[in-house]
């Protein structure tokens, strides 16, 4: 007589994906790069929307430039920048990791992506912000 087992599933449930419980700095990580990956394809959609304002004529790029001004549109120029930084910066660690330079560093330098993230988005929001007024 034989007993059947039945095979456990492999992977995780889709909702798992959500707990942030017990994760790593590893799959923030992830997580963060996934998320600005996202963020930049969107802006490079939006971009490409507010380009064709040019084809309407001068008013209507007149019109967006005098919006884009507003302290809002800044704000937003700062979240693009934390964005480029971040996904750029780890994809360099990304990258030197796959081959094979720091691997047993990996943590210090993502750590280290992330205050220079920190650090030169805070000089630009600076900078945007200095400007404008």
């Amino acid at each position: 007589m034989s007993v059947e087992v039945e095979p456990k599933p492999v992977g995780r449930k889709p909702l798992q994906w959500f707990d942030v419980r017990g994760r790593r700095v590893g799959m923030w990580a992830y997580v963060a790069m996934r998320l600005s990956a996202i963020g930049l394809v969107l802006y490079l959609f939006l971009h490409l929307v507010i380009l064709s304002q040019l084809a309407v004529g001068p008013s209507a790029w007149d019109g967006f430039v005098a919006l884009a001004k507003s302290p809002a549109f800044l704000a937003l120029d700062v979240i693009l920048i934390v964005g480029i930084l971040a996904h750029g910066l780890n994809g360099l660690r990304l990258t030197l990791v796959g081959l094979g330079i720091g691997v047993p560093r990996h943590k210090t330098m993502l750590w280290i992506g992330l205050v220079l993230t920190l650090a030169l988005a805070l000089l630009s929001a600076l900078a945007i912000f200095a400007a404008e007024g």
